[in-house]
């Protein structure tokens, strides 16, 4: 079974700092989750995830495994860490979130969701059980229940709808995981989802009722859809307040370093964001100072590390100038090089919150760090 120690938490905020055990290892909270979405994480080796990223836990991505490479060929390989070679902790999400997106493909009904393959244009239906049968074939050690996220804006009504179908299918994702066994031989723990928009008494409906099924994990969705940073503090501090303090609590899709230093603040143990990858891909730098363009004019000639706050980590023997040159000529190496980087210091800044939370110092800290990974250098 997968369990939950807290080790410690912050006088002056509800930052807390804990360890979740699970039969892949140990995972140190507040954790970032890089996303590996078709079983990798873009441009990032497993030993670089280990080595220098120091990921303890990924995530997979349900909707994409299951069309490509399909169950088949996971199930023969023995599942998700057998085949991608990933032997920490995994998390897949169940799909729900792709559904959301796919509004011109998809059809949402109380049974469940027909959707297109936006590889093939092949016809697929998911239901609350056959998303749980799907999870078990990947072999995660967290898997997600199925639910249905709102867009922003999305009206009262529509809202309120949607969470009480996402509670009644998380009725049937219970029900199917109670009655089914893990197929590679450790547990996998289901976590429910928080929804119900930006509604405050709809947000305190989802967190009982998810509260009440007494799973070993939770998770908070629907946020980081488009909403102002500012209701999304207010809902996931609204969330947290309800959610059980003895359970670790997942913040799906987020997000921003400030928005992650900020949701600890409020209580949050998990995040994930494809931010560090894609921002990556695109020359974007995260660092302890600010935000780095590095394709522009200025870094051509500045041989300094991407960020001399991270010291030890394999990237800093990389200059700027010389990631700005790979960047400008379109080498492959850009990406790689990028990535690890950002995914590195997400990984960094959540264990010095980890620190800060342990030292009793997190909310002044905090405070200072948001105002500096906001700037633009």
């Amino acid at each position: 079974m997968l369990s939950f120690e807290l080790k410690g938490k912050d006088e002056k905020s509800n930052a807390r700092a804990g360890v979740i055990t699970t039969e892949h290892g140990v995972i140190e909270t507040p954790i970032f989750m890089p996303v590996g979405t078709a079983g990798s994480v873009k441009a990032v080796h497993q030993r670089e995830l280990k080595e220098d990223v120091k990921a303890q836990i990924i995530l997979g991505n349900t909707y994409h495994l299951y069309l490509r490479p399909g169950l088949e060929v996971l199930q023969e390989a023995g599942g998700l860490h057998k085949f991608n070679g990933w032997d920490r902790p995994i998390l897949t999400d169940s799909g729900g979130y792709q559904v959301y997106s796919l509004a011109d493909q998809r059809k949402i009904k109380e049974e469940g969701v027909l959707f297109q393959s936006h590889i093939d244009g092949s016809r697929h239906n998911f239901t609350p059980e056959v998303v749980m049968d799907i999870e078990r074939k990947i072999g995660a050690d967290i898997i997600m229940a199925f639910d249905e996220c709102t867009p922003y804006p999305c009206d009262y009504e529509y809202a309120r709808k949607s969470m009480e179908m996402t509670h009644r299918w998380l009725d049937r994702c219970c029900g199917r995981v109670d009655e089914t066994e893990p197929l590679y031989g450790f547990h996998q723990s289901l976590f429910p989802i928080v929804q119900g928009s930006t509604y405050k008494d709809l947000r305190e409906k989802s967190a009982s009722y998810i509260a009440s099924k007494e799973r070993e994990g939770n998770a908070i969705g629907g946020l980081s859809v488009g909403e102002p940073a500012e209701m999304m503090y207010e809902a996931a501090d609204l969330v947290c307040s309800i959610l059980p303090k003895d359970k670790p609590r997942y913040l799906m899709g987020v997000g921003t370093p400030a928005n992650i230093l900020e949701c600890i603040g409020l209580g949050v143990d998990m995040f994930d964001c494809v931010m560090p990858t894609r921002n990556a891909r695109n020359g974007m730098l995260f660092t302890s100072e600010g935000i780095i363009n590095i394709k522009n004019k200025k870094w051509a000639n500045d041989f300094s590390p991407i960020d001399p706050n991270l010291e030890g980590y394999v990237e800093q023997s990389y200059s700027k100038a010389y990631l700005r040159h790979l960047v400008i000529a379109k080498e492959i190496l850009a990406a790689q090089i990028a990535s690890i980087h950002n995914l590195t210091f997400y990984l960094w800044l959540v264990g010095q919150a980890r620190e800060q939370i342990l030292k009793g110092t997190f909310a002044s800290w905090k405070n200072k760090m948001v105002e500096k990974v906001v700037r633009r250098l």
